[in-house]
């Protein structure tokens, strides 16, 4: 697709999708989740398609030093208009970069991140193994790489709630779907992008759910004790099985392998006689 494919969605997305119940609560439980994984601030964090930033700046005002690297001029534009909003000393911590995630390593000038972040962006991809290799280079030894991705194990629940049977029945063989805002998306298992990240010397730690209850349902809620409310059932339910399972999105977190000591690696070598 020519030009920018978020230019069209970009007001949609951001200050549609995100301000519903549904939205805030994604933002909640993968930070919460984010920060059993992440190392100390001021450590510096990468976020790949990072959007208007509703992930990173939160970490931007916890201290984190914030890289948001995006391909689409739209999306950062929208990023722009919403750190305006934040404190100076907020403001000060995060660096906007337009990139894709392929090409964020020379896009963010060989630096290395305590973490990186991936989040909604592997569904929008064809082959995710680029994307993933990446995403590994860029995270310093030691450091964290989070991905979320579309549970292809799920794809047949939101046709079946819908009453469209002979497009649940298909999905169950399927891995793509249309997404909600009408954009052709591919879904990933666990198990493979574990594999992708172990391929790319990054051990996988965790994995969870994001959202379900908010998601098979219309919950409506204005007030923001009920939005804490359920946020809490939520994140509950992303720990646990078999509720994690039904996610329609699963959120993957790795870590890259140390290099090994010297005498370690030397151990290794075979003997010259």
């Amino acid at each position: 697709m020519n030009g920018d494919p978020w230019a069209s969605l970009a007001d949609e997305f951001v200050d549609g999708a995100y301000a519903t119940v549904k939205g805030q609560v994604r933002t909640y439980v993968l930070h919460q989740q984010l920060m059993d994984h992440l190392p100390a601030p001021p450590a510096a964090l990468l976020d790949v398609g990072g959007g208007a930033g509703h992930q990173s700046f939160p970490l931007a005002r916890a201290g984190y030093q914030v890289t948001l690297l995006d391909a689409s001029p739209a999306m950062l534009a929208k990023a722009e208009e919403r750190l305006a909003r934040e404190a100076p000393e907020v403001r000060s911590r995060v660096r906007l970069v337009q990139a894709s995630g392929e090409d964020a390593a020379a896009a963010t000038g060989g630096q290395r991140f305590g973490a990186v972040l991936c989040h909604g962006v592997l569904m929008y991809v064809e082959d995710p193994d680029p994307l993933i290799a990446s995403l590994c280079a860029c995270a310093a030894p030691g450091g964290v790489v989070s991905v979320m991705a579309l549970n292809a194990g799920t794809l047949a629940i939101r046709p079946a709630l819908e009453h469209r049977w002979a497009d649940a029945l298909a999905a169950f063989d399927a891995r793509r779907e249309q997404g909600v805002l009408g954009v052709d998306t591919r879904a990933d298992t666990v198990a493979e992008l574990e594999e992708l990240l172990r391929a790319n010397n990054a051990e996988p730690e965790a994995w969870y759910g994001v959202w379900l209850f908010t998601d098979w349902t219309d919950v409506a809620a204005s007030d923001p004790d009920q939005v804490r409310a359920v946020a809490a059932v939520e994140l509950e339910a992303s720990r646990r099985d078999p509720y994690r399972q039904l996610s329609r999105v699963f959120h993957l977190v790795a870590r890259t392998r140390p290099p090994r000591p010297l005498r370690d690696a030397a151990a290794q070598e075979p003997e010259h006689r």
